[in-house]
């Protein structure tokens, strides 16, 4: 294999757990989103834009639908013969018959052989699970300006929120001097995304020396960064500009998807210059009826849509039939809403099957969700079969959850 300049290692082994229903079967990177993409398109698709062609990804939690969706990365055009998609999941070996990833840093630890035989100068480091689109050129371009052994990329957050994040406390030149994980009170409010670029060679002697560490949680965040800037290493913050969004929580997830429905929106899908690639399906085009009507909405494939839609998004192969109302909800694949039904601030998850007559409402802050394959029955239903109702409190795991932001 030619020697490359960066090589991309996606952390996509995310179980999201906050995501409940969503994440039963699948990974939190393979959750759907925005109508016919998956979370983990923008990664992939950045890294495409970006002139990155090796990348590894780095699977464990529930991966065969994620790993089935990548297949050999044609969709996002990463299929060429000098580079190329590697999925990487847990493996045993000789020390370990059971050497589940234990961390972030210890995922990429457990890759060094992958890492050594790509041979790369730079390794950048990324998460399969965050929506936004991202130059990692311009990022690496930063890093050698400043002769940096590692750069994070950090981005600027509301203050009020600064102890949510991992904050980095920089000099006039951006170099990190301190990093405060979720601080009570941030000095800063420049957070980090996650995202880092190391130099080969420092990012293989932190990881081994971190291995052997049994007081260490094995993250970048909480033990890798520390060290690097105890030891005077260069490390510096890249300033990104952009959206940015963590879904990993149903609030989260569902306000990313009405963010796409802005006459100008924050991040946008149908930029020329910086396509979101995904594997689609080969389905036939939408179909709106003459009774219906769609207001800032976006459909999918295959998707037949007769009733109103208000500020939604249809994923394919779902119907809407006559006299119902889709209100600012997230409808996935093969769902069915019955004539009559209303659907008000709801996430609905594939297959689900609304019946005549039913009435979700939810709001802002308190979104209801429903899990695949649930039958949410109308006020005469007479249900066959498995169906849900709502849920209240904390219990998001459950199906039909309601979820307070």
């Amino acid at each position: 294999m030619r020697k490359i300049e960066c090589l991309a290692m996606i952390l996509a082994g995310g179980k999201g757990s906050r995501l409940g229903v969503l994440t039963k079967n699948v990974a939190k990177p393979a959750v759907l989103f925005g109508a016919k993409y998956r979370i983990i398109d923008f990664t992939l698709s950045n890294c495409r834009n970006s002139g990155i062609d090796t990348v590894g990804i780095l699977t464990q939690y529930q991966p065969l639908e994620l790993n089935w969706y990548i297949g050999n990365g044609s969709s996002w055009d990463l299929d060429s013969d000098h580079g190329g998609t590697f999925v990487l999941p847990p493996y045993m070996n000789d020390k370990d018959s059971s050497n589940w990833y234990q961390g972030t840093a210890d995922a990429i630890y457990q890759n060094l052989n992958f890492m050594d035989m790509i041979d790369p100068e730079y390794v950048l480091i990324l998460s399969g699970d965050h929506i936004y689109s991202m130059d990692y050129g311009t990022m690496l371009a930063f890093h050698k300006k400043h002769k940096a052994k590692v750069t994070v990329s950090t981005l600027r957050v509301p203050m009020t929120d600064a102890s949510r994040f991992g904050i980095m406390n920089t000099g006039d030149n951006m170099r990190i001097v301190e990093f405060e994980e979720k601080p009570a009170h941030p000095k800063s409010n420049l957070a980090s995304m996650g995202i880092y670029i190391f130099d080969k060679e420092t990012l293989k002697k932190y990881l081994i020396e971190d291995a052997a560490r049994t007081d260490s949680d094995h993250d970048f965040g909480k033990n890798i960064i520390p060290r690097l800037l105890q030891d005077r290493v260069p490390v510096y913050a890249y300033p990104f500009e952009g959206y940015w969004k963590d879904v990993g929580t149903f609030e989260s997830l569902w306000q990313a998807n009405m963010d796409l429905l802005a006459d100008n929106p924050p991040i946008r899908l149908n930029d020329p210059k910086w396509r979101i690639y995904s594997g689609s399906q080969s389905l036939p085009p939408h179909y709106i009826g003459p009774n219906a009507s769609m207001v800032s909405s976006l459909a999918g494939e295959g998707s037949v849509i007769l009733g109103k839609v208000l500020h939604s998004v249809i994923f394919y192969n779902v119907v809407v039939e006559e006299d119902t109302q889709i209100i600012d909800s997230v409808l996935m694949p093969g769902t069915v809403v019955e004539r009559g039904a209303v659907v008000d601030h709801a996430i609905l998850g594939e297959r689900c099957r609304v019946q005549a007559g039913c009435e979700i409402h939810g709001q802002s802050g308190a979104i209801r969700v429903y899990g695949n394959d649930d039958i949410i029955p109308g006020p005469n239903a007479n249900t066959l079969g498995h169906s849900v109702p709502p849920v209240k409190g904390k219990e998001e795991e459950k199906k039909g959850a309601v979820v307070n932001g």
